[in-house]
Formats: structure tokens, sequence, C-alpha cells
């Protein structure tokens, strides 16, 4: 019987950042990436660019649509070519337009190819958002594109990953001012939920989930805010009853500590820099965005685009290879589901 491999589509990026390079150093070390399928989507011209400033060369099997990966021999990455963006209209270092259009190009045909079941996950390079917004982007993020293009009406969220830590988040690319507003029971209950069953679909059976404080020093009993007492401990209570162990809800500062000393798996917090700031000092380097709440595991390194160093080869590769193994792990979970 032939094995089934989980087919992982991968993009360059913003083709003014460090994306291709980025990839070239990946796909340079397979030996690196376990027994995915993997399937590069991009233009040829990037992906040449890549690999001349990473100073490797990778050989790839050419294909003419996504549609074909699932059925193309294992071995070499497999590289399905587009085109999207003209090289004179990219400014190496430099948000433009078409960077940011190219980028939409290419996800919106994973995310094609991913609803008819042609991939498994999808991993992409760095983007910007700024870049993206010129292209054409019509929300505040990436993620929230990813939710309206796949119909997705439930909750869905943005993690953080660092090793073997998780962070979510109850609110995300919002005003601070407003950040209190989408504190509410429902979705801490949520944001806690949807964590805990990705971590399960990532490898970890058992996840240990703690809810993080709002306030300074978890309100204080009160004196210092009432979230804790009103919203968020009984979330908890309502994830316990559902048979969800998660745990708090702690001080924002130091639920982190116990993260640090191998006591949790994953902390959901209350706004965007609560865990943001914490996890990127711990690992800044290693970390994974992974979208969560989507009908397809898509992941990126937590790091931008790194315009200040693009075409330099400065790039490391470490997060993008660590985002590359979480969605090809998740893609195999979500693929047996789906065939269960």
């Amino acid at each position: 019987m032939t094995q089934e491999h989980t087919v992982v589509a991968l993009t360059l990026g913003d083709p003014a950042g460090i994306g291709a390079e980025l990839i070239a150093k990946l796909l340079a070390q397979p030996a690196e990436l376990g027994n995915a399928k993997i399937v590069l989507i991009g233009d040829p011209w990037l992906w040449e660019r890549g690999q001349q400033v990473a100073d490797v060369r990778v050989p790839t099997r050419a294909l003419d649509s996504l549609a074909q990966a699932r059925q193309a021999p294992a071995g070499l990455p497999l590289f399905v070519a587009v085109d999207t963006v003209r090289p004179e209209d990219v400014s190496v270092g430099q948000a433009g337009r078409a960077g940011g259009e190219s980028v939409l190009r290419v996800l919106d045909r994973c995310m094609d190819a991913a609803q008819a079941r042609q991939i498994d996950a999808i991993c992409f390079a760095p983007l910007n958002k700024h870049a993206m917004k010129m292209g054409g982007l019509r929300h505040e993020d990436e993620l929230h594109h990813f939710a309206e293009y796949l119909e997705v009406d439930g909750y869905f969220c943005e993690f953080n990953t660092l090793d073997g830590l998780w962070t979510a988040r109850v609110s995300s690319h919002i005003p601070l001012k407003d950040a209190t507003r989408y504190i509410t029971r429902e979705r801490v209950v949520a944001a806690s939920a949807l964590i805990y069953r990705s971590l399960q679909a990532a490898g970890n059976a058992q996840p240990r989930v703690a809810v993080a404080a709002v306030n300074p020093h978890g309100g204080d009993g009160g004196t210092c805010g009432r979230e804790e007492i009103d919203v968020i401990a009984p979330a908890v209570a309502d994830l316990n009853a559902q048979g969800i162990p998660v745990q708090g809800p702690y001080p924002a500062d130091t639920i982190f500590l116990r993260a640090r000393d191998g006591q949790l798996d994953a902390i959901v917090t209350m706004y965007h820099d609560q865990g943001q700031i914490a996890i990127k000092l711990m690992g800044f380097e290693k970390g994974v965005t992974v979208q969560g709440g989507l009908p397809v595991p898509i992941t990126t390194p937590a790091h931008g685009t790194a315009y200040d160093i693009a075409g330099r080869n400065l790039a490391n590769a470490q997060a993008m290879r660590n985002a590359f193994l979480i969605a090809s792990r998740m893609g195999a979970s979500y693929r047996n589901q789906a065939a269960a």
C-alpha cells in the first residue's frame, strides 16, 4: 500500500521581505522536515532570487497546479509556478501594493486547494499587513481574511507558539482601549476550548491550559477590577464542567513564570501584547503563529518580513522550520479526522 503523505503548501511571502530566502534555507535541509509532501507555490523569479540570496540550490519537481500535488511522487519538493508580480514592481525592503496583491493571490489559491482537499495544510512565509492592505486586504489582518474566505462562522483567533508553549488571545488586533469590551464569558470559553483542542490536533493528548487575568494582581479580590470575578472565573468553571481542565485566572505578571518552569502548555491571554511581549522575549527567533479555528491548518513564523535585512542572507530559518512542522502535524490530524 502506498503511504499517504500529508500535503503542505508553502508560500514565499512578501516578495520585498525575507520570505523567499527563508523557504530556500528551509528546503535545503530536507532531513529536518519529516515525510510530508511539500508543494511550493510562487513566482519563479522570486524563488530563484531566494535561492541566490540564501546561496543554496534546491531541486524541485514542476507541477502545473496544486490539484496534482496529492498524486505526484514523493521525494523532491513540488513547485507550482504562478505569475503574480513582476520583479520591477518590487523594491526589496519596502512595503508595496504589488507585493501585497501577490501575497493575497497566492494565499487565496492555496485556500481554494485546501477546500478542494488537494492539500492538507498551508505554511506561509512572512507577510506585511500594510502591503496587503495596499494590495486589497479589506480586513484588520490576514486571519480575518482567511475566516471570511473559508466561510468560518465559529470562534477563531491567532495562537502564538514557542517550542512547547502556545498562547491564545481573547482580543487581538484592536486598540488597547477597546480590549475589555471583548472580554466576555463566551469568548474566554471559546478561546480556551479552541487552543485546548488545537494542541490535541498538534500531538499533545492532554494539554495543560491556564487563563490569564486582565487586571493588576488578578484584580486584588475586586478592588482593582472585577473582570476576574464576574467573567473569567465563571468561564473557567464552564470549561471545567465541559470536561476541559483549564486553570486560572492567574495574574498576568506571573503566569508566564509557570510556563517557563514547565507547568503549562498553553496560556489564554486577554489582549494582544499581554502574551506577545512575553513569548517573543522568551524566543523571538523561534516563535510560530497558528491561525486557530479554521477548517485547514495555517501557520507562519511569528516574526515579520524583516525588511531591514532582506536580500542580505541574514535571516534565521528556525521559526520557518517550526511553522512547517506544526502545519505538517496538524495537517495529518485534520486529514485523519476527515477520513474517520
